[in-house]
């Protein structure tokens, strides 16, 4: 795979690994019992709607020998591949097999990568049920920047209608243009990430609003098979993929993303709060000045100016009111059941035989 990885686009890699991944269970024992020795199959390719003809079906055929060849369905291909052994297999649900070598379909390393000007960006997010942000990009003007900056790569973070209807959410038209602006700029980033990298991001994300008077970036969190945008005021979960075609990905969101550097920084979770009390006696410090004669108040003092009864120093009355009990930190402890999905496929991985 080295060959093919170092010397193509990613556009290119994609389409031939989609290639390697058949849409039916094969199995070593399956491999042998192919009916007439030799059958086409659908791959991944296939349903990206980017193979002409039968390029997205691969050629399995039982040869002599006990080998069993790979190849292109296309019209005069060869079995450049061959199976080497077995990887691993859940029975019926997918298998993975080892083979000697890539395979690949003709022209599949020459096609022209896919253009992101030409992807009406508006009308996928309509689709989508993105209907409010797509209003305020072409608005705005920003659309203009999205086309510009998916040729070199674009990540689309679309808040989706009922995003802009929850509670929390700003007035947008109380905002200025340049506001605005800044807002939608912040629900994208430059580059192509597609879901599998966001899952595995560690450095803060730097969207198109990121200038030098603010970060504007965003800061991501994975559990399982869920993945959360942070702005410091609010968060929201990466709902589902609109588009994913290099360098352009699209995905939708739950909230509106708020950055900071419009809207503040989120408060403080629970803050602990000063001691307050009912209202109480003065704290209990120096007594009134009394006479200097008197060196401790007693009950039994008879002199004229006996001053009033006083309560012992100390006392729980005139105690300063103070919280003894400390709060016990409540450690939330997340819980995350990862979700296996299944489906009846074998992928087929090649090595480079040296």
């Amino acid at each position: 795979m080295s060959a093919l990885a170092g010397k193509h686009p990613l556009s290119v890699i994609k389409n031939a690994l989609s290639l390697l991944v058949v849409l039916d269970y094969y199995d070593p024992t399956k491999l042998h019992q192919i009916s007439n020795g030799s059958t086409l199959s659908t791959t991944l390719y296939q349903t990206t709607g980017n193979a002409p003809g039968n390029l997205g079906f691969v050629n399995i055929t039982d040869l002599q020998g006990g080998k069993v060849g790979f190849g292109s369905a296309a019209p005069g291909s060869k079995l450049d591949a061959s199976y080497t052994k077995s990887v691993k297999q859940i029975p019926y649900n997918i298998s993975v097999l080892e083979i000697s070598a890539p395979i690949i379909a003709p022209g599949i390393l020459t096609a022209p990568a896919p253009t992101p000007s030409d992807v009406n960006i508006t009308a996928l997010l309509e689709k989508a049920g993105c209907k409010t942000f797509a209003s305020l990009l072409q608005s705005s003007g920003v659309i203009k920047t999205y086309q510009a900056a998916a040729d070199k790569g674009l990540t689309i973070f679309a808040p989706n209608d009922e995003a802009f209807k929850a509670k929390g959410v700003p007035d947008l038209s109380k905002l200025t243009n340049a506001e605005i602006v800044s807002l939608l700029q912040y629900h994208a980033a430059a580059g192509y990430s597609p879901f599998g990298s966001l899952k595995t991001q560690k450095d803060p994300i730097t969207t198109l609003a990121s200038n030098g008077a603010g970060k504007f970036d965003l800061t991501v969190t994975a559990a399982g098979d869920s993945v959360t945008l942070h702005t410091g005021v609010d968060s929201s979960r990466v709902a589902d993929t609109v588009l994913d075609s290099t360098p352009l990905m699209i995905f939708t969101v739950d909230n509106v993303l708020l950055p900071a550097e419009l809207f503040g920084k989120s408060p403080s979770p629970a803050p602990a709060l000063e001691p307050v009390s009912a209202p109480s006696p003065s704290p209990a410090t120096t007594p009134s000045p009394a006479p200097a004669s008197v060196e401790a108040p007693s009950p039994l003092a008879a002199s004229p100016p006996a001053p009033p009864s006083e309560t012992p120093e100390g006392a729980p009355s005139d105690a300063p009111v103070g919280s003894e009990n400390s709060t016990a930190d409540n450690a939330a402890i997340p819980v995350t059941a990862p979700a296996l999905f299944t489906v009846s496929a074998t992928v087929i991985c090649s090595i480079l035989m040296s």
